[in-house]
């Protein structure tokens, strides 16, 4: 019998696939960007990637990054990420996301229905669709400090509504950051909407003293009062010292009917505009720092007192990286066994702008540091962490997420082959663009855009949608 002959085939590597329970060597073979063989035994492919000796596992699901641009999917790839999402911030109108992106990036990309951004709509009539878009940041305008009244409520709730519609992973909530505008009223339209639609509500909670649990016990609560399913973002972050208390808290709410996940980074620092509320309130007492702790990312200067206040009050948008995290805290929260990790990668737009390392290290980070040096995790459960369950948790509003995150038949070709032993984050907050080593070979949609550590011309990326992936 003459055997099947596949577009590609991956031979010989340890594949570790936690869904499907197997760590174990493997040979794949993939057809038509699909997996459609898992064998013992070895396979024949008209191409093929000999990973004898290598780790197989599936692309990282990236739930956090806000940095859709060519040096951001690079990075991104170098590391093996095969999936990166805009979901904490998100984007409306929702096509508006990564739309250069579209036929040039090597890795699939989306967004949530960003309430910010229907926010700015309705309150002021501007168009900030997202995060990152023509070249430059958001401006926060008065949408993140006046409430809204009742009809501008309905008319919120239409709109995102309108972007679920068109294909939004969830709702993008910068609760935070709109703490001043954001009411019980407000957060009550978003959990209904959120739950009518089975749609993750993406949330960066509002934050008070350190490690403060308020801000989660209303999420919490919001989750148990309407259905809606949500995920707390940078859990550490926001957490700070109190992570264990914070995942106590939310193991008693899922016991008693809510739906909520949580995701942290394994970088020290947090990183966002210098012109946020947060920094014009009580923040050296909230983050336990003083302005010596704070860089601008730009350039990696330290900044003083007076620095700070002068580009403050200049460039309301320019990013700072603000040191405030201890490392314990991140052991802490990475041996949560339901633990995600995600980048909060900021924006990167080239190589003389500096941002942090977040999206060239973090999941080498995890597979050098955390598991090979310290063994904090084992392999699968970092594999977990970064693959399988940042898919399941979209699987509710995007049923095709099933189908990655995992290295099983019928799965997406989504993969990653890195050699255990090398593998190693280089990137700093001084040299933030510094690439990963030790990722051999990244596969998506069956199509390999690093092989043998060079990264190729083909760029099978396509924009992911509730509904499944598209090409525009």
């Amino acid at each position: 019998m003459t055997p099947i002959t596949h577009d590609l085939v991956v031979a010989g590597g340890r594949l570790v696939d936690p869904a499907h329970g197997i760590d174990a060597v493997r040979h794949l073979g993939i057809d038509d960007g699909v997996v459609v063989a898992v064998s013992e035994e070895p396979l024949v492919g008209r191409d093929a990637i000999d990973a004898t000796g290598k780790v197989v596992c599936p692309g990282f699901v990236d739930l956090h990054t806000h940095t859709p641009t060519d040096l951001g999917a690079y990075l991104a790839a170098r590391s093996g990420i095969t999936t990166a999402l805009e979901l904490e911030a998100g984007a409306y109108p929702t096509g508006i996301y990564g739309l250069d992106q579209v036929g040039r990036s090597p890795i699939h990309f989306g967004a949530s229905t960003g309430h910010f951004a229907v926010r700015a709509k309705v309150l002021e009539g501007a168009y900030e669709p997202c995060m990152v878009h023509s070249g430059r940041t958001f401006r926060a305008g008065k949408a993140f400090v006046v409430p809204g009244t009742g009809e501008q409520l309905a008319e919120m709730a239409r709109h995102l509504h309108e972007g679920l519609d068109a294909g939004g992973l969830g709702i993008g909530l910068l609760l935070d950051y709109m703490s001043r505008a954001i009411d019980s009223d407000e957060l009550r339209m978003i959990g209904e909407v959120a739950a009518e639609r089975s749609a993750p509500i993406w949330v960066h909670v509002r934050r008070g003293a350190a490690g403060d649990p308020a801000g989660l016990d209303e999420m919490l609560d919001l989750s148990r009062d309407t259905g809606a399913p949500v995920h707390v973002c940078h859990i550490n972050a926001s957490a700070m010292g109190a992570v264990d208390e914070w995942l106590r808290r939310i193991d008693v709410a899922n016991a008693d009917g809510a739906d909520v996940t949580y995701e942290m980074f394994v970088h020290t620092a947090g990183s966002t505009s210098i012109g946020v509320h947060a920094f014009r309130t009580d923040w050296q007492e909230r983050f336990a720092i003083t302005y010596e702790d704070i860089q601008l990312a730009a350039t990696g200067e330290w900044l003083t007192e007076e620095s700070f206040t002068r580009i403050q009050e200049s460039d309301r948008g320019a990013t700072v990286i603000h040191h405030y995290m201890q490392e314990e805290w991140i052991r802490r929260g990475l041996v949560a066994e339901d633990m995600i990790v995600a980048t909060d990668a900021m924006p990167c737009f080239d190589l003389e702008t500096k941002s942090v390392p977040n999206g060239a290290g973090t999941h080498a980070r995890i597979l050098g540091r955390y598991v090979r040096d310290e063994a904090l995790i084992d392999l699968p459960a970092a594999v977990a962490k970064m693959a399988w369950y940042p898919a399941r948790r979209l699987e509710r509003i995007a049923p095709h997420f099933a189908r990655k995150g995992r290295l099983g038949v019928g799965c997406d070709a989504d993969l990653v082959v890195f050699d255990a032993s090398t593998i190693e984050d280089r990137a700093t907050y001084l040299e933030p663009y510094l690439e990963a080593i030790g990722v051999d070979h990244v596969v998506v949609a069956g199509t390999p855009v690093i092989r043998d550590g060079e990264f190729g011309e083909v760029r099978p990326g396509r924009r992911q949608l509730s509904s499944g992936p598209v090409d525009v």
